[in-house]
């Protein structure tokens, strides 16, 4: 038995858009047409997808696990229209970008913007790793800037740039003056640390867990901003990857003396999408960076 495309279109659109009458609209297909092929499908199988209610309609559990699938599915075949719509011309369509944070995902924006001026529309999706890594599984995002995130052999990662974590504090901690602070200093510290699942907060636990040392988090926040907001107004102290502090004239950055504490970040696609041509161009535009600052790097050790 062979699956019709339509009546799977038709699931899909009413899944994403919560009913019927949004799905024909974002389809251009008449309400009836919509509700005859997933009525068609359905019976087909013998199943029941949805739950029609007044207003809206909710998935069971086989429509949950369908629209798993019926989400890679479209992402695939809005791939093979932008293959063939830019097959022999420059790179076009809507890229979305997941990222930890603005600072690496807005200096590679800014190269690949260069790279291709008018052709590509570009969003963004900002949360932790663990998030960030989410949005490419589930095909909500084309590409992703995270760090240190587990092995998965649905997602390709490009290594692109690795950072120290120091730790900073306000202007009234008795640390204000110094430029470094030893790991074990920070036992009697209390501690204020992003949500789980952020990349630095896991090296940094993973770190004091493997030199016996116990902290006390005493604030939990799930932004970097509130973090920053709680150490000025004396809080506590916090951690940060270094390319990410930002000087200020409350808080003071300290290297960490005895010991390296460092971050991969990465970039990542889905492992089924390396063919799309808006993915390939982000990807060159990737290692074009890093063989310059491969170069750079190159250049400073010989002058």
């Amino acid at each position: 038995m062979s699956i019709v495309f339509s009546q799977l279109r038709a699931f899909h659109a009413v899944a994403a858009h919560g009913g019927f009458t949004a799905a024909s609209r974002v389809l251009n297909v008449g309400q009836p047409t919509l509700t005859i092929q997933v009525k068609e499908l359905e019976e087909t199988y013998g199943v029941e997808l949805l739950i029609r209610k007044p207003r809206h309609t909710e998935l069971t559990e086989a429509g949950a696990a369908l629209f798993e699938i019926t989400r890679g599915i479209m992402t695939f075949c809005d791939e093979a229209h932008d293959l063939l719509a830019a097959h022999g011309k420059a790179t076009k369509g809507h890229l979305r970008v997941a990222t930890v944070g603005p600072f690496h995902a807005t200096e590679i924006i800014a190269a690949f913007k260069r790279d291709h001026p008018a052709e590509v529309q570009i969003s963004t999706l900002l949360g932790n790793s663990e998030r960030t890594f989410r949005h490419i599984v589930d095909f909500e995002a084309d590409v992703a800037i995270l760090a240190e995130v587990p092995e998965d052999p649905r997602v390709t990662m490009i290594p692109y740039r690795t950072h120290r974590v120091i730790v900073f504090v306000n202007r009234d901690h008795p640390w204000f003056k110094r430029k470094s602070v030893r790991l074990r200093e920070l036992a009697d510290q209390p501690i204020v640390l992003r949500e789980r699942g952020s990349t630095t907060r896991r090296a940094f636990e993973a770190t004091m867990q493997a030199e016996g040392i116990r902290i006390e988090p005493v604030f939990e926040i799930e932004s970097r901003e509130g973090v920053w907001k709680a150490v000025e107004r004396g809080l506590g102290i916090s951690v940060v990857a270094d390319f990410e502090f930002v000087p200020h004239p409350n808080l003071r950055a300290l290297e960490i003396s005895d010991r390296t504490i460092k971050t991969q970040y990465s970039i990542a696609h889905h492992s089924g999408r390396g063919h799309s041509p808006i993915i390939k161009a982000f990807i060159d535009t990737v290692r074009r960076m890093k063989g310059r600052d491969a170069s750079a790097r190159g250049t400073q050790r010989l002058s």
